[in-house]
């Protein structure tokens, strides 16, 4: 049972006018038969993203094979691997004209390659039909197989992110099928297999970890020389998900984000509602500057 706090602070209290762009989106990603994890996975910035003809895709179905404490997205039996859906979003992508795009998956763990294929086979779709699009996959550990990753890379997007999700400490209780030091390992293993490409992760906050903890992180993520980093504030979904157990304020967001900076990261985004994927593109437009 999640008994951590209840009352959300007015800092995490936002209201979105309708837009005619987010009907449009629904309809584009509806009458193509496309996943998003803006959807699946209650994203507090949906509304806004959709307004503005953007979203996050997720491939190889809605059903997850791991059963994270903190995530709703579904767990149960994966669906069969849909061998037009990367067609469908690379037409996705043109109808949208979307010049940055991000695409994520469930995790496929009874897939040979975790499902690197069609990340891949996404990848040089969307190319295929917009040339001039950046891509960004945000990938599973595919436990820790580099041949996935190596796969992955093959196909050249932009940026490939992994996410840590939170500090070490606390592994056990929120990504219990998940290992610290594998998810290091396929951040570090990004660069170490294309230079040019981008590394990303991302982590949440408000889950009862401390200050000295989220620092030791961004340490680790240094060291393994990933580029941009995303840190914004863990919402439970439901009461059966893992506890709120802090709302942090605004200004620690400000300090992580200074400090992140200062360790080196090439683009920092640490505010409330950011997520690994939110406003993705800004990382490429801004050159190291924080969203607010």
């Amino acid at each position: 049972m999640n008994t951590g706090v209840e009352k959300k602070p007015v800092w995490l209290r936002r209201r979105f006018a309708a837009d005619p762009n987010m009907s449009l989106t629904e309809k584009i990603l509806g009458d193509l038969n496309l996943n998003t994890v803006c959807r699946e996975a209650l994203c507090p910035n949906y509304a806004e993203c959709f307004s503005k003809k953007t979203a996050t895709f997720m491939i190889l179905g809605v059903n997850c094979t791991r059963n994270c404490r903190f995530c709703n997205v579904a767990h149960g039996l994966p669906e069969d691997v849909d061998a037009d859906e990367p067609a469908r979003i690379g037409l996705a992508v043109a109808r949208l004209g979307l010049r940055y795009t991000v695409v994520t998956s469930v995790t496929r763990d009874d897939l040979p390659d975790g499902g690197a294929g069609q990340f891949a086979a996404v990848v040089e779709e969307i190319r295929r039909q917009s040339p001039e699009t950046a891509v960004e996959v945000l990938i599973p550990d595919f436990r820790g197989d580099e041949d996935a990753l190596r796969t992955v890379a093959a196909a050249h997007p932009t940026v490939i992110s992994h996410n840590m999700e939170t500090v070490k400490n606390l592994y056990g209780s929120v990504r219990p099928e998940a290992e610290y030091e594998r998810s290091l390992r396929v951040v570090a293993n990004i660069k170490k297999t294309d230079a040019s490409i981008h590394s990303k992760s991302g982590v949440m906050v408000g889950l009862g970890e401390t200050k000295e903890q989220v620092l030791s992180l961004m340490d680790d993520l240094r060291a393994a020389d990933c580029a941009f980093i995303t840190i914004g504030q863990y919402l439970a979904p439901s009461k059966a998900h893992h506890a709120v157990v802090e709302y942090i304020r605004p200004d620690v967001f400000a300090e992580y984000a200074q400090c992140a900076r200062d360790k080196g990261f090439d683009f920092v985004a640490s505010a409330p509602f950011v997520r690994s994927s939110y406003r993705a593109e800004e990382a490429l437009e801004t050159g190291g500057t924080a969203l607010p």
